[in-house]
């Protein structure tokens, strides 16, 4: 008598919170995995820009995972998010979970001069839209967990990259990991040791790193004619000596190796190109870049086809599939299937812990 119920059994639906193709790709391939058909809405812009979404079926006492991956316009891509979550929450959904693979404005988590950690912003209003856990995947920084007031899963891909690595690099054991920068290191010392390889770090000139960026929240202005010293004209601080960034240099011996570039996001392809150029002349005979998010962004694809990379390897955590007829060079790896796992484990309240087996807290 329970076929006759139209609620599915098993009490969960998945949705994608975006109808464009690019970004259902993703989505369809969770859902395919996971057996289910993915939930019946629409998601569309009126003629004067604002979302609307059409949820076209019941999702009363439900578990709800919303699939949204981020395309271009990124505002639209939140917007979306926010509003669906907030449907379900109208029509009583039991749990709403985003599985929101890439997280937007992950870079915007420091504070910056009188700027404003737009990352936590985004974080409350989900929270406020009604979503009740989030999946995702390589957050910039893994202390962004910290903004949410519900459960993070901060899923990683290296394991679908360390694989990569050894099956598709012929002669990996050739190879060296490659921090393009110091704040890389991390994530590159813990690839050079799984994979039992040595560890390059570049430091210098050439790239501005984002941990550069003036934090100087200038309190008092500075001083105008007419005034004396602001403040107290006792209070002397001792004065910072400014920072003299040296010409770039490679600590570690690429010549003659294979350079594997890891980082978490790739989108102004710059710096890669420019670390890609130095690595050349230190003798690196073949240039691999593996990065979790492919953003990508304006000229990047032109870019890596003219520069010295040979490869790029992202995930499909954000859709790419223009830049890659733009650049044979970019390569997929798919990680719906980490994802799909997650969404089954979490409904049937079974643990994680297996997705992160081996992962430590530097990972």
């Amino acid at each position: 008598h329970h076929s006759t119920m139209n609620i599915s059994k098993s009490g969960y639906r998945v949705f994608s919170a975006n109808s464009t193709t690019a970004c259902t790709e993703l989505a369809k391939k969770i859902t395919e995995r996971l057996g289910v058909d993915l939930g019946k809405s629409v998601v569309y812009q009126e003629s004067n820009r604002e979302t609307r979404v059409d949820v076209k079926e019941s999702v009363r006492g439900q578990d709800i995972f919303i699939i949204q991956t981020i395309p271009r316009d990124v505002n639209t891509a939140i917007m979306e998010l926010l509003v669906m979550a907030y449907a379900l929450k109208t029509n009583c959904a039991k749990n709403i979970i985003g599985v929101i693979p890439y997280f937007p404005y992950s870079k915007q988590c420091k504070m910056r001069k009188r700027g404003s950690i737009v990352c936590k912003l985004l974080a409350s209003m989900l929270a406020k839209a009604g979503l009740t856990h989030i999946i995702t995947m390589d957050l910039h920084q893994k202390e962004i967990q910290g903004f949410f007031s519900f459960p993070v899963d901060n899923l990683r891909a290296s394991p679908f990259l360390l694989q990569y690595i050894q099956e598709e690099i012929p002669d990996y054991r050739n190879a060296i990991i490659v921090a393009k920068s110091p704040s890389a290191a991390k994530r590159a010392q813990s690839y050079a040791e799984r994979l039992r390889l040595g560890l390059a770090v570049m430091h210098g000139e050439a790239q501005c790193s984002e941990s550069d960026m003036a934090d100087g929240r200038h309190s008092p202005p500075p001083m105008s004619s007419g005034r004396t010293t602001s403040g107290h004209p006792g209070l002397e601080l001792p004065l910072m000596m400014a920072k003299e960034k040296p010409p770039i240099t490679v600590v570690g011996d690429v010549g003659g190796r294979i350079a594997i570039i890891v980082d978490d996001i790739i989108d102004d392809v710059e710096d890669f190109v420019a670390a890609a150029e130095i690595l050349k002349e230190r003798g690196a005979y073949k240039i691999y870049i593996m990065a979790t998010h492919g953003l990508l962004s304006a000229e990047a694809p032109r870019l890596i086809e003219e520069s010295a990379i040979d490869e790029v390897v992202v995930t499909n955590t954000v859709p790419h599939e223009v830049q890659k007829l733009q650049c044979p060079k970019i390569k997929t790896v798919d990680v719906s299937m980490i994802l799909a796992e997650a969404i089954r484990r979490i409904h049937n309240g079974e643990s994680m812990a297996y997705l992160f087996r081996n992962i430590t807290v530097d990972d």
